[in-house]
């Protein structure tokens, strides 16, 4: 039963933040801004703002492939959002923008995120033929290896959570303060960002119980 409940809980959860945050953001997407900027506007505007000229912004494809590219110093986002004015698409190009001036700054849980990537993936693509392996040989030491690696990738989920909430921090302030929003239109982009942020949430809750479940497993394996 509780390996029951377990797998529910990390099935669960993706899915219901994945609905709340598609449901906020098409509600939100309906609801013009105040200032009648699109997206691309609003982000070229908080750029110049914040003097990073240098940083381009282009239209990608996909709904909610909105991101900032570090590498290249460009924000991309999804069309909805390059050409749309709306309380959705000037939120979401406003966080993507906070993530511009967290690099421009050198902001430390970004630049962590960023050395922690090669370990990270690694993490992610090797830790679970460890673990698999451990377990078909039932060799402790193998899951162990497993639990390791797998840890790089959970610590990544982890510091990717004060990078997100900062970044819409950063987004929300400079809306207010640039008056790209107005006070009464306050509430409907925090709401935004704030179910945006939540997708990250879940993700790290699922990482933390994986990486918990095998721990208990390698437990179990050692008081045999």
């Amino acid at each position: 039963m509780t390996m029951l409940i377990y797998f529910l809980l990390i099935i669960a959860i993706p899915i219901l933040i994945q609905l709340y945050l598609r449901r906020t953001y098409a509600e939100h997407l309906r609801i013009a801004a105040r200032s009648g900027l699109t997206g691309r506007e609003v982000a070229r505007r908080l750029l110049d703002a914040n003097g990073l000229y240098n940083v381009r912004v282009e239209e990608v494809r996909g709904k909610l492939t909105d991101h900032y590219d570090p590498t290249t110093k460009t924000v991309r986002l999804s069309s909805d959002n390059y050409y749309g004015s709306s309380i959705a698409s000037v939120s979401v190009a406003a966080h993507e923008v906070g993530h511009a001036i967290q690099d421009a700054e050198g902001y430390a849980f970004l630049r962590f995120r960023h050395a922690l990537v090669p370990l990270a993936t690694f993490g992610s693509n090797a830790s679970f033929f460890f673990i698999l392996l451990g377990i078909v040989l039932y060799s402790a030491n193998l899951i162990l290896l497993g639990i390791i690696t797998m840890a790089f990738a959970v610590l990544f989920q982890i510091v990717t959570l004060p990078v997100e909430f900062n970044a819409s921090s950063r987004a929300l302030n400079q809306l207010v303060s640039l008056n790209v929003i107005g006070m009464n239109e306050e509430h409907a982009a925090r709401k935004v960002l704030n179910a945006a942020a939540l997708t990250y949430v879940a993700a790290t809750v699922v990482a933390v119980l994986e990486l918990v479940r095998f721990i208990m497993v390698y437990a179990g394996m050692n008081n045999e």
